[in-house]
């Protein structure tokens, strides 16, 4: 079984409390859609939760958002998962980077982390913030070149944060910040060919149109 939840935020036992709750079972794949947050530090406190996650009998996939340790991130080994890019944490942990599209159980993900922390004042940079919360050029160039190598057709999304009408649609507004993401997000909320995108980011459980759905601690199963 396919599932997809939202933000974990690297607190160990709420998230396997939450997979538990779901019946989530030795074999089955957990998709995080950002704010995984497991990443943060070498630390040996950080790095025995990180542990424990890799002894589970699932897999754990998880695109970034804006609260990782992305120099962290980045010093994981990259390797071609499910046809594609993704940094390999474990045997059964892998991020999915920006941009790609993985086949997973014969259906096609798109998938594009990112965002920006409003926080990010209260924040200190490399160790509580990092620069990489926010997509660059390459990231676009290589979500575009994956798309037109599958003429624009996917079966899901996994993001972080949502497109921008739907931001207007929770009553409040784009933050200027990553207004070029969440402009992108919008282009391809209106021009892909997909059935469902999922996200996180916005800590509630709400769908929109049975077409995206911003999950928090809900656990949603892709059938």
């Amino acid at each position: 079984m396919i599932y997809v939840t939202g933000d974990t935020h690297g607190f160990l036992n709420k998230t396997l409390d939450r997979f538990a709750a779901a019946c989530v079972k030795d074999g089955d794949t957990v998709i995080i859609c950002g704010d995984f947050g497991f990443v943060m530090s070498k630390e040996s406190e950080y790095m025995i939760e990180l542990d424990r996650l890799a002894k589970e009998k699932y897999t754990i996939l998880f695109i970034d958002g804006n609260h990782e340790n992305f120099d962290m991130l980045e010093e994981y080994p990259i390797v071609e998962y499910c046809g594609g890019k993704a940094h390999k944490i474990a045997d059964n942990i892998y991020h999915l980077m920006r941009g790609q599209i993985f086949e997973i159980a014969g259906k096609r993900w798109f998938t594009f982390g990112g965002a920006y922390s409003i926080d990010k004042i209260m924040r200190t940079e490399g160790y509580s913030w990092w620069k990489q919360e926010i997509p660059v050029k390459d990231d676009y160039d290589e979500a575009r070149r994956n798309l037109e190598m599958a003429n624009y057709q996917v079966d899901y999304v996994a993001t972080h944060t949502v497109p921008d009408s739907i931001i207007h649609r929770m009553g409040k507004v784009p933050d200027v910040h990553d207004k070029e993401l969440t402009g992108y997000f919008e282009w391809l909320y209106r021009e892909l060919d997909f059935k469902k995108w999922f996200a996180g980011h916005w800590h509630i459980n709400r769908e929109f149109e049975d077409k995206l759905e911003i999950l928090f601690d809900k656990v949603e199963e892709v059938k």
